[in-house]
């Protein structure tokens, strides 16, 4: 084979691999996470102290759940980073999510239960502050308060949504709670 042929053949094969390459990280959520909102120093550091702290109703949900965005924005492509705030006896009903969530409780016991189409609370597991739990995408789980206000950090790559698994509303009062 001349060496213009075997030349030819390894551009075609190297340009052919960085299409590739780049198709595969156009595809992939967050393929430069790192660049996605800008660098430091056109990208300032940022604080925010809990009195500072937005609640919105989370969902539009009638029983008290509030979310507090602390960045991105959950319903838009990138990373977001959530407080889910649960009043006590609310729990979300089972649920997934398109993406998959790392979630770490900031205050009270969460609750937690997956791989069901219900609640049952002989299946739950309670997490404590400090503890974390990862949702893969797709997973049915659901998960709230019992007898106490919880608040979880939420962190994952948008966009998100909870889809129920029976289509009703997300969130639901446990009986076995205070009021």
């Amino acid at each position: 084979m001349k060496a213009s042929t075997v030349a030819a053949w390894s551009a075609v094969v190297l340009l052919t691999a960085a299409i590739t390459v780049n198709a595969q990280q156009a595809a992939t959520p967050g393929a430069n996470r790192q660049a996605e909102f800008g660098a430091f120093p056109t990208r300032a550091f940022a604080r925010l102290k809990l009195d500072q702290l937005k609640w919105v109703p989370n969902e539009g949900n009638k029983l008290g759940v509030e979310t507090a965005v602390l960045e991105g924005d959950p319903s838009k492509p990138g990373f977001y980073l959530t407080i889910n705030k649960f009043p006590p006896g609310v729990m979300s009903r089972p649920h997934s999510h398109p993406d998959e969530r790392h979630c770490v409780v900031l205050k009270g016991t969460w609750w937690t239960g997956e791989n069901t189409k219900q609640w049952d609370p002989s299946k739950e597991v309670g997490l404590k502050p400090g503890e974390y739990m990862r949702h893969p995408a797709g997973g049915v789980h659901y998960d709230g308060a019992r007898d106490e206000e919880v608040w979880v950090l939420i962190s994952g790559y948008g966009p998100t949504r909870g889809d129920v698994a029976d289509k009703g509303e997300l969130f639901g009062r446990i009986a076995s709670a205070r009021k």
